[in-house]
């Protein structure tokens, strides 16, 4: 494996875009590679853009449920495809921040979406946080990342369709 397969499920912190105002405020957005995450990350990026803030890109990176079925060979291809879907979301993400002059910060972590979320948005302090909209159907019964993340009351949150 090369380098970069590795360490997919390593922490990173990536910056791009001009240096945040020491006065702006903070709004952070999940994104996973989905439609409405990736709908989510441009709400946020406007948000941004038009109220002078700096955004936080949060990308959460799991386990899928393939790896209880064969540990050794889900493995292999979940780094594989977790340190592509990063090179590709990094490589978006700081292509508009240049393009739209916005000061971002990407980070990307292992673990669960919804604790991973809510710790980076207190370690942030964001005034707000921007998610996609769930498109799994069990999520109506068992409730979304979004949905959690409104309920835990401690910022605003937009939920993107």
């Amino acid at each position: 494996m090369s380098a970069g397969l590795n360490n997919a499920f390593e922490s990173t912190v990536d910056c791009f875009g001009p240096a945040p105002r020491p006065s702006s405020r903070t709004i952070m957005a999940g994104m996973d590679g989905t439609d409405t995450a990736m709908r989510a990350a441009a709400a946020a990026f406007g948000l941004a853009r038009r109220q002078g803030a700096r955004l936080v890109v949060t990308f959460v990176a799991c386990h899928s449920s393939l790896a209880a079925l064969s540990p050794a060979v889900a493995s292999v291809f979940e780094h594989e495809a977790t340190a592509r879907l990063h090179a590709e979301l990094s490589d978006q993400v700081r292509s508009s921040a240049e393009e739209l002059d916005v000061p971002v910060t990407f980070v990307k972590a292992f673990g669960d979406p919804y604790t991973v979320l809510r710790d980076s948005a207190d370690q942030c302090q964001a005034d707000m946080v921007v998610v996609g909209a769930s498109q799994q159907a069990g999520h109506r019964f068992a409730g979304s990342v979004a949905t959690r993340l409104i309920r835990s009351g401690r910022w605003p949150v937009l939920v993107v369709p």
